[in-house]
């Protein structure tokens, strides 16, 4: 019997969802323009505004945190990518005070990226296929040692 998606252990998965003090202030945005648009327009036109916009913005916002990192059946998958463990190489954790060199002048152009601005801890796992143009994956994580033992197991 092989494994599928539905039947591979799951040694480690996390969602990146966005966090609390995100929503306020899209959705007061939202708010905003659609009282805007409600003062100029008369009837109808006047609460349509928010039945679009602010279900939107929620929307939008939770389609953000629908990210999801994962190593389950001998792959590690985050975002819309996956590779399987046996091409991976060192993984390690990058520290907080070395976040922005990683991700600004000393980021590979080439490198796979799953970035949130609001997961702090972010680890970066060399790939070690030859056929692969990818140098590296940076991944954010709430559980930067938990998702590295997970990729060396």
């Amino acid at each position: 019997m092989s494994e599928t998606a539905v039947t591979a252990t799951t040694t480690y998965r996390e969602r990146l969802y966005v966090t609390w003090w995100f929503w306020p202030l899209p959705l007061l945005a939202a708010a905003l323009l659609a009282a805007e648009i409600h003062m100029g327009f008369p009837g109808v036109r006047s609460w349509l505004p928010y039945v679009v916009l602010l279900p939107l913005t929620v929307l939008l916002i939770v389609r953000l945190g629908s990210t999801k990192v994962e190593v389950a059946g001998g792959e590690l998958r985050a975002g819309e990518a996956h590779i399987p463990l046996e091409l991976l190489g060192e993984a390690e954790i990058v520290a907080p005070e070395h976040k922005r060199r990683t991700m600004g002048p000393e980021l590979d152009p080439a490198a796979y990226v799953v970035h949130r601005g609001w997961v702090k801890p972010l680890v970066r796992v060399r790939v070690d296929d030859p056929e692969d143009p990818t140098p590296y994956w940076v991944i954010s994580t709430r559980h930067p040692e938990e998702l590295v033992a997970a990729i060396r197991a």
